[in-house]
């Protein structure tokens, strides 16, 4: 599978002059659909001149602006592809399964390509007791938010796994503000509902952190820290495994980072379970169960 052009424009930003960098945001700012208009539209939306535009576009490696855009195109398509569009399109497999190989692919490829500023920066964020720290995830991916936000807890105070209702996600983000710390879960399909959660918190000055795949959520525009993972295998359906793999990464991170506060504080969860455990009461009294 071809490596999505957006991991590449990332990871090159410093090789970039300051007005193709100013290109290369303005991009990412609204990937792919920045790309898909004309040149001038694409200068003036990212304040430089045609002729920039052309070079940005050279030093990526493509022959000119069309063959850049049919790039864009594809890409869209992967992004907008459904399970059973997907399913159609993957060859029949002479024999063996290559799921595995895949999944396996998929979390060295991911951990290759995530810069370690930003994992170590998104730890340093989530580990701060003086925030408070929210994490949602879509139809698939909140699980993943579920899991994380269970872990979370027990290392920390306040975490809160927004969960149930559409609805009653209005009322969590009325106690969201500068202080807090929003980590969404969002993969292709991107959902209108977790965008525009995600969205409303930015405006409310929460710092929005991005888990998502290689074609990137439209969150990414607005988060401060993006940690993109493949999730393409020989199935209709996308993996997870990258996902929760960077999901405890950075549960362990936060743990090691304070390791005297997360001894203490599972000391005392240890304390409340034998308190609340008629097996682990009724043993400690000697009795054969």
């Amino acid at each position: 599978m071809q490596r999505p052009l957006v991991e590449e424009i990332r990871e090159r930003l410093e090789e970039f002059t300051v007005t193709e960098k100013k290109a290369a945001h303005a991009l990412l700012a609204k990937y792919p659909v920045q790309g898909l208009g004309t040149v001038a539209q694409f200068a003036e939306a990212a304040g430089v001149s045609s002729p920039t535009i052309l070079r940005f576009v050279a030093r990526l490696g493509f022959s000119g602006f069309a063959a850049f855009q049919e790039r864009l195109r594809k890409e869209l398509d992967s992004q907008l592809n459904s399970p059973l569009a997907r399913s159609a399109a993957m060859p029949r497999q002479a024999g063996g399964d290559p799921q595995v190989s895949r999944m396996v692919d998929n979390l060295r490829e991911t951990f290759a390509h995530l810069p370690k500023g930003e994992i170590d920066g998104l730890i340093k964020l989530l580990a701060d007791d003086k925030r408070t720290v929210h994490l949602i995830g879509g139809r698939f991916t909140d699980a993943l938010a579920r899991y994380m936000a269970a872990h979370l807890r027990i290392v920390r105070s306040d975490v809160v796994h927004i969960a149930g209702q559409q609805g009653n996600w209005l009322d969590q983000l009325l106690a969201i503000g500068p202080r807090d710390v929003v980590v969404v879960f969002d993969i292709r399909r991107y959902q209108a509902e977790i965008i525009q959660f995600a969205e409303a918190a930015a405006r409310k000055g929460a710092a929005i952190a991005l888990i998502t795949d290689s074609w990137m959520s439209p969150i990414a525009r607005i988060a401060e820290f993006v940690l993109p993972a493949r999730v393409a295998v020989s199935s209709p359906w996308d993996s997870s495994l990258a996902l929760m793999a960077i999901a405890e990464v950075l549960i362990t991170g936060v743990t090691q980072l304070n390791p005297e506060r997360s001894q203490a504080r599972m000391r005392e969860l240890e304390t409340l379970r034998n308190a609340h455990d008629p097996v682990s009461q009724t043993a400690d009294r000697g009795f054969d169960i």
